[in-house]
Parts: C-alpha cells; sequence; structure tokens
C-alpha cells in the first residue's frame, strides 16, 4: 500500500456501537489502520481496536459491546420509540455493566463529584485491552482529553510516552455523568468538549506519505426539524458537536488551500463517516445501551463502512489526490446511487 490509513473515531458514548460496525467492514475488507485516534467513546474503542491482535480485535468490541443481555431491553415488546426511552431510562437508573455504576453512587466523592462511578470501565478496559501492545508502536494510538482547572486540550500520544487504562478513561470522563481523571497531578476531563472529532492531531503531524484518513463521527450535522421537545433536545445534541466538527474541517481545507501552509503537505483523502440514520434514536440516545440499540448502530456502521470500501474499490474515491480532499458519506454513496458509473 502506498498510503497510510489513520482512524479517527469521536465522541458519542452509547451511539460508539456505529464506529464497531465500520471498524469490521473495514477489517474484512482489509483496511486495517496504521494510526488512530479517539476522543470520548472512540478512544475506547480505539484502544481496543489498537491493543489487540488483528484477529482479537472484533471479538474484543463485541465482548465491551454486546457482554450478553446483562440489563436487558427493558420495555420488551413497546412501540420502539418507547422501547428506546424506557430502555434509556433504566439504564441512567442503574447503569451499564462493564462502563459506569448506578446513578448516586459517587454523589458524595471528593470533589469535583460526578453522577456515576466509572470504575466499573477500568476494570473492564484491563480485560480487553493489552497495554503492552498498546504502547508497542505496532499501531500508534492517541486519546485526546481537556484539562479540567485550565482548559488546555491535551493529546496522550504513544509515540511520545505510554498510555495506561486511566488515560484512556479521561478521554470519556464527560461531566457531570463521569468524574475526571487525575493523571500525573492534573484533572481531566472527556476530550469531545474541546474537539469531538480529534482530527487536529492528525493534520499537525501528518505521515511522510499520502494517508486515507477515515472519520467516524457519530452526531449529525443535517436532521429533521424537530416537533417534540425531546426531538427539540436530541437535535440541539447533535449540532452542538457537529457543528464543531464541521469548523474543523472546513479550517483545514482553508489551510491546506492556502499556498503559505498548504505547499509540500503530503495529499490527505478525508473520508467522514457520519451515523446519519437516527430517526429511531431518541434524546436520550447517548444513554441508550440497550441490545437491541445497539445491533441496530453496528449493524448501520456496517453498512455505511461497507459502502466506503466500495467507493475505495470503484475508485469513486481516489487516495492521493493533491491537497485536502474531502468525502462526506452517506452523501457520496447517494451521489453514486443516483448516478451510477
Amino acid at each position: 500500500m502506498d498510503h497510510d490509513v489513520v482512524l479517527v473515531l469521536g465522541g458519542g458514548n452509547a451511539l460508539g456501537a456505529y464506529q464497531a460496525g465500520v471498524y469490521q467492514a473495514l477489517h474484512e475488507a482489509g483496511i486495517l489502520p496504521d494510526r488512530i485516534v479517539g476522543a470520548s467513546i472512540g478512544a475506547l474503542n480505539g484502544g481496543i481496536i489498537a491493543g489487540n491482535a488483528p484477529d482479537r480485535r472484533l471479538v474484543r468490541l463485541a465482548e465491551f459491546w454486546r457482554p450478553g443481555l446483562a440489563n436487558g431491553d427493558w420495555s420488551g415488546s413497546l412501540h420502539d420509540t418507547w422501547r428506546r426511552s424506557w430502555d434509556t431510562i433504566g439504564y441512567l437508573m442503574a447503569g451499564r455493566p462493564g462502563m459506569f455504576a448506578p446513578l448516586g453512587s459517587s454523589a458524595f466523592s471528593p470533589s469535583p463529584p460526578s453522577i456515576y462511578d466509572t470504575r466499573p470501565m477500568a476494570a473492564q478496559l484491563a480485560q480487553l485491552i493489552d497495554l503492552e501492545r498498546l504502547n508497542s508502536g505496532a499501531i500508534p494510538y492517541a486519546a485526546t482529553a481537556v484539562d479540567l482547572e485550565t482548559g488546555e486540550e491535551v493529546t496522550f500520544d504513544t509515540r511520545s510516552g505510554p498510555i495506561g487504562i486511566d488515560h484512556i478513561r479521561a478521554s470519556g470522563a464527560l461531566p457531570p455523568s463521569f468524574p475526571p481523571i487525575a493523571i500525573d497531578g492534573r484533572l481531566f476531563v472527556d476530550g469531545g468538549i474541546a474537539a469531538n472529532l480529534p482530527l487536529d492531531p492528525v493534520l499537525d503531524t501528518p505521515p511522510g506519505r499520502p494517508i486515507l484518513c477515515i472519520a467516524v463521527d457519530l452526531l449529525p450535522a443535517a436532521g429533521a426539524r424537530p416537533g417534540t421537545l425531546g426531538m427539540a433536545a436530541e437535535r440541539v445534541q447533535d449540532l452542538i458537536f457537529a457543528v464543531q466538527s464541521r469548523r474543523t474541517i472546513t479550517r483545514w481545507q482553508e489551510r491546506y488551500a492556502s499556498a503559505a501552509d498548504g505547499g509540500g503537505r503530503q495529499p490527505v483523502t478525508l473520508a467522514c463517516l457520519t451515523y446519519a440514520d437516527q430517526q429511531p434514536e431518541v434524546a436520550g440516545k447517548a444513554m441508550d445501551f440497550s441490545p437491541t440499540s445497539v445491533r441496530f448502530r453496528w449493524d448501520a456502521g456496517y453498512r455505511d463502512g461497507g459502502a466506503l470500501v466500495a467507493l475505495l474499490r470503484s475508485g469513486t474515491i481516489i487516495v492521493g489526490g493533491p491537497g485536502l480532499q474531502v468525502h462526506h458519506l452517506p452523501d457520496q454513496q447517494k451521489a453514486k446511487a443516483e448516478h451510477p458509473a
């Protein structure tokens, strides 16, 4: 291969099952990452991928996302919207095994307090991630976080120092739900607060040859006009994060287009996959870990990942073009369907 493959995984908590489906499609096509950068749930997924041998990655992702029925689907055979709503309430009240303990369990912990306890996440990740492999350099891995007190954006990168479970937890420590993580005397919180789709660590220091950067975003910029308060809350949640991602991409397009900053850079093909098929989702979707919802998102990611593979193989998306070439899925696959070769 005459280019590097970089996987950038954004935040979105329970929506992260979509990223697992995308990775499955890429893995089955033999498109394996040479580097991974993640924020929030993307850092967890990325750590599982980078911290396992290729033949164990899908198994470990499945163990994380499909650990058995656990709490199960709380609402049985209700209409899907009601099911998702009730399942969300169930996980808010009871927690999610392997991620966070029940509501109020750490409300009186040392300052700053949080609603949930993420020590179960530490134990789960320790079982799923081979830290020796993660830090071996086989796949350079990075997780982003934010210093709670100074607001400084920080990238924990295996190329500059060892990464442990706490670094990965810090990337997903969204307050006030999850507690900040102390590392070397500093408190760190969710990297998605600053950049939910962490493209800067990749484009700031690109490799010495062309790259295919596959960025998997979990919150769509486009959506239907809300008709209820719940839909309005969901829409605002999407926009808060999706707009910052769009601005980041626009900023890099402008930098690559400028002679002063874009000249001499290696070509970058940026393929943005967004979990756009969210019509069935509800306002509390980020906390709905029910098996049915996880399966829906994983399948959506697998479908969209397969579409990206098809676009690459057909030459619709060409790696190595001049400058920064940006392709948005599902827009790109819709165009191909409407105007087949």
